[in-house]
This record gives structure tokens, C-alpha cells and sequence, in this order.
């Protein structure tokens, strides 16, 4: 009895049922991670900005903020709206979703920058009431 030659597999032909799947979740897992990557990055930026800053400082200390929304004031989730600068000018449309142990709120904040940021608006939102606090008002 003569046996007949049966050429070996290749090595994706003996393993492709575990390899595709394994593949395709590789290449999903690895975009999650990059548009996490690239989200993380500019919320981190527009945290940095002074636009940001300025509006969390003037909540944290706002009376009227205070008693709506209690102490402490802090950031709550994503930053949306957009800012733009280039060395000594710039502008901001951003909004700041913030919260304290009474209730949560949004700053609405608007301006330029010609080497200091001039506001043209910093509003908060009272969400629970409907109330909007001027903070540019001293």
C-alpha cells in the first residue's frame, strides 16, 4: 500500500480560526486606545488653559454659585466648545460642566485674547433651577 503525499498546512491555514478574530479585536483595541489617546490630550489642554482656570476660580468663589450649588465647586465631566491660541492672541468658546453637593450647573465662557484674556461672558447654568449667575459682575 503506498501512501500518498499530502503537502504540511501553512501555518495561517492550520491557526486562522483563533488569528482573525484575535486580529480584528487587536486592531479595535488599539483604535479605542488612540481616540482615547487624542480625547484624554485635549481635554487636558483646554484644562490647561487660563480660559478654564479663570472660570472655576470665579465659580469656587462666587457667592451666589455657593449657595446654589454648595462648596466645593469642581469640574464635572467633559469640556466641550473650543479654544484657540496662537502666542499672544486667541479666543474661547467653552463650556464647563461643574458640581457641587447640592446640584450641578454649566459656565458658559466667551472671549479673546490680545496678550490678557478679556471676557465677554462667564455664565453658570443652574440646571436644578434654571437660574444664570453672572460671574463677570463684581
Amino acid at each position: 500500500m503506498q501512501e500518498e503525499y499530502q503537502p504540511k498546512k501553512s501555518w495561517l491555514d492550520r491557526n486562522w480560526k483563533w488569528f482573525v478574530p484575535t486580529g480584528c479585536l487587536s486592531i479595535l483595541v488599539l483604535a479605542a486606545l488612540f481616540i482615547g489617546g487624542i480625547f484624554f490630550g485635549v481635554t487636558s489642554l483646554m484644562k490647561e488653559s487660563d480660559a478654564y482656570k479663570d472660570a472655576i476660580a470665579k465659580a469656587k468663589i462666587n457667592k451666589e454659585v455657593i449657595a446654589q450649588l454648595g462648596n466645593p465647586i469642581e469640574g464635572d465631566g467633559m469640556i466641550s466648545g473650543n479654544i484657540q491660541v496662537n502666542d499672544q492672541t486667541g479666543n474661547c468658546n467653552i463650556q464647563i460642566p461643574i458640581k457641587g453637593p447640592k446640584g450641578t450647573g454649566i459656565i458658559f465662557v466667551t472671549g479673546t485674547k490680545r496678550v490678557k484674556w478679556k471676557y465677554s461672558e462667564m455664565v453658570v447654568y443652574i440646571e436644578k433651577t434654571d437660574d444664570e449667575i453672572d460671574l463677570l459682575i463684581k
